[in-house]
């Protein structure tokens, strides 16, 4: 059996896949669980009826665990993910990968952490990536009345941007452009009917410390200036219009007024070309992300730390930190540090004091 992610010996790679209600995500678990790839994938979900798979395709079923022709397993979640990991690593044969889905969270955030806390998941499994399904054709709606819609794309490493025939090129590249505000860092696939390849969301390493420094292309998008930063003038509004019945009688919001509140949430990229101070940088971050924490869904940067010939690259999410040096420094790279915070009514004057306060003497 092949391991879908040789970079991590022995462990299993885990997709955390979020979404708003009607995105795609069921259609793209379905296809995980239904389609002959040849590889044994897990999929975690919620309530096994909301994702409606077939009752002909499920071979057999114990309380929890239920297994289709293709050698893929679904199971539900109604309490405790941790005792569910835990069960599926028991399992004769092992997986390739484990999907869960995080239906009905605000927040991929808590899931996430669970594999940086428990030893015993930590041990079998890794943490690849937090991918959002997103509904090209109503997420402009669904960004001014759900604070849950921003906080996914806000989390998420990549994004799947479904429904794409449903829209016209401009309102699409409006769209892009609106992710990107909120996050930055996410590359952005375009799907119809959740048909995005499996492999551009499964074995993506996104939460390893020695990707980080291969984001820097990422840090280089339209959604910021030429001073570095992430310019956006629709900040800082709080706005809960939480619409529970999700009917909107057709009106398809497409004037580009009235999506303009992202509940506070946004990117924010800071630059410095001087060497930074290692205590300095490290005291800093950890006040920081102590105060600020439940803000700050997600941290990168690359880090020039003074007297040091690797580089420092650090990820948080919300108040877990973790940071490693890195590959040296070449004598063609211009050294420079590079942070990004993606995070609820951040202050950019403040972060960038903070950060310039971290200069090596």
């Amino acid at each position: 059996m092949t391991n879908t992610a040789p970079a991590v010996s022995g462990k299993i790679p885990v997709t955390v896949l979020t979404g708003y209600l009607g995105a795609g995500k069921t259609t793209l678990l379905n296809r995980i669980l239904t389609e002959e790839h040849g590889k044994r994938y897990a999929v975690i979900v919620n309530e096994f009826g909301e994702v409606g798979i077939d009752n002909d395709l499920v071979v057999g079923a114990d309380e929890e665990v239920f297994e289709m022709n293709n050698g893929c397993v679904c199971c539900t979640v109604r309490g405790d993910l941790i005792r569910v990991l835990q069960g599926l690593m028991k399992r004769k044969g092992g997986f390739d990968a484990i999907v869960v889905e995080t239906t009905g969270l605000a927040d991929p955030g808590p899931v996430a952490q669970t594999f940086f806390v428990d030893e015993d998941v930590k041990a079998r499994t890794y943490l690849d990536s937090v991918t959002a399904v997103v509904d090209a054709k109503h997420i402009l709606l669904r960004l001014s009345d759900s604070k849950e819609a921003v906080e996914q794309i806000a989390f998420a490493d990549q994004i799947v941007l479904n429904k794409t025939d449903l829209v016209s090129e401009d309102d699409l590249r409006h769209v892009e452009a609106r992710i990107k505000r909120i996050n930055p860092l996410a590359p952005i696939h375009r799907a119809q009917r959740s048909n995005v390849p499996l492999e551009t969301i499964i074995g993506k390493h996104s939460f390893d410390l020695e990707r980080i420094t291969e984001l820097e292309p990422e840090f280089l998008n339209p959604a910021h200036g030429e001073d570095g930063h992430v310019h956006d003038e629709h900040c800082g509004h709080d706005h809960h219009h939480h619409d529970h019945d999700h009917h909107h009688h057709g009106h398809d919001h497409h004037d580009h007024k009235s999506d303009i509140h992202d509940d506070g949430v946004k990117g924010i990229s800071l630059t410095l070309h001087r060497p930074v101070d290692g205590q300095k940088i490290t005291t800093w971050l950890n006040e920081l992300l102590a105060r600020r924490g439940p803000d700050i869904l997600r941290a990168k940067g690359i880090i020039d730390v003074k007297g040091e010939d690797r580089r420092l690259v650090f990820q948080a999410v919300h108040m877990i930190l973790e940071g490693d040096f890195q590959r040296d420094w070449t004598d063609k790279d211009q050294r420079y540090s590079r942070m990004v915070f993606i995070g609820r009514d951040l202050d950019e004057a403040e972060l960038k004091a903070g950060f310039e306060a971290t200069v090596a003497a």
